[in-house]
């Protein structure tokens, strides 16, 4: 089911961490609190996006006059709020992460969020000193679904694409993740794939559990 590989490059939030959810909460609030209701369609264009893709999203959704900038301050400071106590991390991580330790496998991290705030996040559940290495969105000059954010792991890591196994919960990500030539494999997270991105994966799984198995038995 899964082709051997030398490293492993994940997203972080809704595959790594837990916390799409929480964006969805914090992204509601902020938009109802500048008098706008998040539709279902405006929040899945957005899962796995950089921020400025956000943006243009949004003022093509809502309006030029939206202010995105103040509402992308609020959405955050409710999105930390949540987690001040705890970040929730997904099944099967430490799991996961112990597998490749013990079998010698790199272990990368492409992700949209921020340089600032990515970092701070891992290393409270205790994953950011058990990557080799970790590319934000503001390491690089295209984000997902270009896929520069994993070409760029993958350089750090020195291992070829094609030698690395992706792990994806969004649709940009995968779009990214197979551009760059990574055998990939979504774990759907708050959106369940359609047709398209079947098609550009090698195989989808629930959890990292599954993933674990299916590479290690």
């Amino acid at each position: 089911m899964l082709k051997p590989f030398r490293a492993v490059v994940f997203d972080m939030d809704g595959t790594l961490l837990d916390t799409e959810n929480l964006y969805l909460i914090a992204i509601k609030q902020a938009a109802r609190e500048f008098g706008h209701e998040m539709t279902d369609a405006l929040h899945r264009s957005q899962v796995g996006v950089p921020n400025a893709q956000c943006r243009d999203f949004m003022l093509d959704a809502l309006g030029k006059d939206f202010p995105f900038d103040a509402y992308n301050t609020r959405m955050h400071a409710i999105l930390d709020a949540h987690m001040t106590d705890a970040v929730p991390v997904k099944p099967g991580v430490f799991e996961m992460m112990d597998a490749l330790d013990a079998r010698g496998i790199a272990a990368a991290v492409a992700t949209s969020t921020s340089r600032q705030a990515a970092p701070e996040r891992l290393k409270r559940v205790g994953l950011l000193d058990r990557l080799q290495t970790l590319v934000t969105r503001c390491d690089v000059r295209n984000g997902k679904p270009h896929p520069e954010p994993f070409l760029r792991a993958a350089s750090q890591l020195g291992v070829h694409p094609s030698d690395c196994l992706a792990l994806e919960d969004s649709f940009t990500g995968v779009r990214a993740a197979h551009a760059a030539g990574m055998q990939t494999v979504m774990i759907p997270d708050l959106i369940e794939p359609v047709a398209e991105i079947e098609a550009l994966c090698q195989v989808v799984m629930t959890d990292l559990h599954a993933v674990r198995e299916a590479a290690f038995g």
